[in-house]
């Protein structure tokens, strides 16, 4: 079964953008971008990958799901494709059908179409944002990877938007950065499993990375 994975930048206080939902106030640091070009460059957008230095990304996705303020910045700037090198579905009622072959408008219920992409051969599925349709989903998430910046923001756009509904999840790997940065990564008790990677709490939990500081999240 194919896991979903919410990889998300988050503040100490638990917001992922501002208010407007602007995400321009958490930094990529020297440190934490060496650490998630080489480990993670799916999650860049594919626009942005000779500048990194990324040639041919490869890894455990093969999927990514967007809101439509998500895929917004994207589109303001002419890019309809942004992550071209994964199969990429875009949840809105009102954008119209897409005319990129790589790139799916699903108006229908999030929850209903996560359950049966997850059902189908491939690889995981990386939830990039926003806030709600992560919330919507989150009884679908099979892994939750927070990248802490230390940072209060005071409000914004949560993690997580929903009523009220505690969900558990078991902390698999942590990886504190001397820029100030720490990843947290966490696994659903009821996932298929619910242990990191070898080496994961000593290596930065690998698995723990998501597309901070690019363009579009």
């Amino acid at each position: 079964m194919r896991k979903l994975v919410y990889y998300v930048a988050s503040t100490l206080d638990g917001f992922i953008a501002a208010p407007d939902g602007s995400y321009d106030f958490f930094p990529l640091e020297p440190d934490v971008a060496a650490h998630l070009t080489t480990a993670w460059p799916q999650t860049f957008p594919t626009f942005s990958h000779p500048q990194l230095g990324i040639d041919r990304p490869a890894g455990r996705f093969d999927a990514v799901l967007m809101g439509r303020a998500t895929y917004d910045p994207a589109l303001r700037v002419g890019i309809a494709s942004p992550y071209a090198h994964l199969r990429q579905y875009v949840f809105s009622r009102s954008l119209p059908p897409s005319t990129d072959p790589g790139l799916e408008v699903v108006a229908g219920d999030p929850v209903a179409f996560v359950r049966e992409l997850k059902g189908q051969p491939g690889g995981d599925i990386w939830l990039c944002g926003g806030g709600h349709l992560a919330g919507q989903l989150l009884p679908e998430v099979d892994e939750v990877v927070v990248k802490l910046h230390p940072i209060v923001a005071g409000s914004g756009i949560p993690l997580a938007a929903r009523g009220f509904a505690a969900h558990r999840f078991a902390l698999t790997g942590t990886r504190a950065f001397d820029s100030g940065l720490v990843l947290l990564h966490y696994a659903a008790p009821s996932a298929p499993s619910a242990s990191a990677p070898a080496g994961a709490a000593a290596d930065g939990a690998a698995e723990g990375v998501t597309a901070e500081g690019a363009p579009v999240r």
